[in-house]
């Protein structure tokens, strides 16, 4: 009301008649047609006008230029792609603009994504170059900036609405903050392991990588940390599968052969990186694993695993799962 009563105001003020008050409320109706007006960085109101007039989304130029000039809108343009259908009027236009009503889109990221999935999921849902994304991962000074090590395992699994035209450094460094902003809290805890920050967002990964059940995570972070903590090789797949670039194929055993920083059956310790993007639960399973006496486990026939303690248990839950 308080808007209206400004609005009738200058109206009357300026000398408008009242059919500009009625221009005002007046709606266009555009049918079936979307129009799209983009707002780029240091567009003016007026150049917005015209092409808002052009493409008959509303009929009076002044009209929409003195409203937006009374209302500050035209001193406060959000760049973004604002997309105009079904009826609009000088009002409503003047909302959408004031409210920064651009296109947003969904993205979501889903826990275990590796960086060049990210990348290419960007790509295709932002129209995003995946090799800038990918050139990100290795810029030192951006990953400085971000205060992290890697890309990788720090794309924060979620929902995303992204603005249309937003850049790829952008994304990514939206996508960062949302870990920074959701682990925060958690870091408190890290004195209580013997772990770094770091390596509990590897140790998380590879716990992301190994299982989709909440009840398993933090046994599946007992073993890892068991086997570390004896010095014992990590021996997992997903790591081999990793170096390898990916797979579309079961890990065959010449794979466990192949020499990559990442293959965890000859190389002792952690990755030098995390293998995808954890998701929260895995990441406090890391940080808080079971107490528990196992080092080994193996996929079971109904989607969990079945861990053991020794060699010779765990070659027994082989023998007794592969021979159903």
């Amino acid at each position: 009301m308080k808007n209206v009563i400004l609005i009738f105001a200058v109206l009357v003020i300026t000398s408008f008649p009242i059919s500009a008050v009625i221009l005002y409320y007046k709606q266009v109706d555009l049918g079936e047609a979307t129009e799209i007006i983009i707002v780029k960085q240091g567009d003016s109101f007026s150049s917005v006008a015209d092409r808002l007039v052009k493409k008959k989304i509303v009929e009076s130029r002044i009209l929409l230029k003195l409203v937006a000039r009374v209302n500050g809108v035209d001193k406060r343009l959000v760049p973004g792609r604002y997309d105009f259908s079904g009826s609009n009027s000088i009002q409503s236009v003047i909302e959408k603009l004031e409210k920064a009503d651009f296109l947003r889109i969904k993205v979501t990221v889903p826990e275990g994504m590796t960086l060049w999935s990210v990348a290419s999921l960007l790509s295709k849902k932002l129209e995003l170059d995946s090799n800038v994304i990918i050139s990100l991962s290795k810029d030192s000074q951006f990953l400085s900036d971000l205060e992290i090590p890697s890309l990788e395992g720090y794309l924060f699994p979620e929902t995303y609405h992204f603005p249309w035209g937003i850049s790829a450094r952008q994304a990514v460094t939206d996508m960062v903050h949302l870990f920074h902003s959701q682990t925060d809290s958690l870091w408190k805890k890290e004195a209580q392991s013997s772990l770094s920050k770091e390596d509990i967002i590897k140790l998380a990964s590879i716990v992301e990588a190994e299982t989709s059940l909440d009840s398993e995570r933090t046994i599946v972070a007992s073993v890892y940390s068991n086997r570390l903590q004896r010095k014992m090789k990590l021996d997992a797949d997903p790591t081999v599968i990793y170096g390898l670039g990916g797979l579309d194929r079961p890990l065959w055993l010449r794979d466990l052969r192949k020499d990559t920083p990442y293959n965890t059956y000859l190389h002792k310790g952690l990755p030098p990186t995390p293998i995808n993007s954890p998701g929260l639960a895995s990441i406090q399973a890391a940080l808080n694993p079971a107490k528990t006496d196992y080092l080994y486990f193996i996929a079971n026939e109904k989607g969990g695993h079945v861990f053991s303690r020794s060699n010779a248990e765990h070659n027994a839950a082989k023998r007794r799962i592969r021979g159903k």
